[in-house]
């Protein structure tokens, strides 16, 4: 048994909760909003968003900063959304002792600084040695113990090794990595690309139009992330097309389902108020696009997904001007010999 503390009691916090404590470990669930926690210790086995989840007894719940990392857990795990990473790494802080491990599980850029999740947490927290945990996991199923993969990266191969330990049982399987950096990118670019997928399925096309999102989509994540020092291997796998394929085409998809309002031709504020938790390929989309600027990356597809949020372009005339762009070959490392 380890002492793990989960900062976040959103779905995917209150999920990973579930795992750890079903994993044998003295888990410590910690939010910001009492009414979470007052809700969650109200009732277990009514969990808001997570049909069917029990979270056990075991669990402990608190508010305050102090008491969630008591007694130097082994291990912390980040899911608070990806705006305010910052605002609670920074007040976590002076309660961290040196070389707490720190997995982070929550997918997003930080506009302005256009930093990744693990970039936020090693600054704020420079005492603490930083993961990432990510690929094709819904919160709804992982709580459910649906059998899942995913993907821990780290630069010490030791601390991936150990985060995959705390992690990995029977129903949820964990590989590791060295790629931080194409993890990062992977778990926060798909969203981006899983609005536009929604957006494709609210104006009702079909199959071959969602292959090819999906498949030009992770092209465009795989050109940034090399540009940006990432592995190509990680964009084939669980924390690239994976993580892809699943927010792409699920209905448990917040990303999907704004972005299928979108496409229904609702403003994307009454979009995001309908799905009701934060869309985190919002919040992504303006730093992607920030991101392909400053390397010198083509991305269409980001770039659109841009003017419909927040430029007001209508949603056929995006998909329109995609499909018309100047001709060339689907791959520019190939040639004729």
């Amino acid at each position: 048994m380890k002492k793990v503390t989960v900062l976040g009691a959103g779905t995917w916090g209150v999920a990973l909760t579930i795992l750890l404590a079903d994993n044998g470990h003295e888990v410590t669930l910690w939010s910001k909003f009492r009414e979470e926690t007052d809700a969650l210790q109200k009732n277990r086995k009514e969990i808001k968003n997570l049909p069917g989840a029990v979270l056990p007894n075991s669990v402990r719940l608190t508010n305050d900063y102090a008491e969630a990392v008591e007694n130097a857990p082994d291990l912390i795990v980040n899911t608070v959304i990806s705006p305010k990473v910052r605002e609670v790494s920074g007040a976590f802080s002076p309660y961290i002792p040196d070389g707490t491990v720190i997995v982070n599980a929550s997918k997003g850029i930080e506009n302005g600084t256009l930093h990744t999740m693990t970039d936020i947490i090693s600054e704020e927290i420079p005492q603490a040695k930083v993961a990432v945990i990510s690929g094709p996991s819904h919160a709804e199923e992982v709580s459910r113990f649906i059998p899942t993969t995913v993907v821990v990266g780290a630069q010490d191969k030791k601390i991936a090794q150990f985060v995959q330990d705390m992690f990995m049982n029977q129903y949820f399987r964990v590989y590791t990595s060295p790629d931080v950096m194409g993890i990062e990118l992977g778990g926060a670019l798909k969203n981006v690309i899983a609005l536009a997928a929604g957006i494709i399925d609210g104006l009702g096309f079909g199959d071959n139009t969602k292959a090819a999102l999906i498949t030009r989509g992770i092209v465009e994540i795989a050109r940034l992330g090399e540009a940006m020092g990432a592995r190509q291997e990680t964009f084939a796998g669980l924390s690239g097309i994976g993580d892809l394929i699943v927010t792409c085409t699920s209905t448990h998809s917040r990303n999907h389902n704004a972005g299928f309002l979108l496409g229904k031709g609702k403003s994307l504020e009454e979009a995001k108020k309908e799905v009701g938790q934060v869309v985190e390929g919002v919040n992504s989309a303006q730093a992607a696009l920030a991101l392909a600027k400053k390397y010198g990356v083509e991305m269409p597809i980001v770039e659109q997904v841009n003017a419909v949020l927040f430029d007001g372009k209508e949603v056929k005339e995006a998909l329109a001007d995609l499909l018309v762009r100047e001709k060339v070959t689907e791959y520019s490392s190939l040639s004729w010999e």
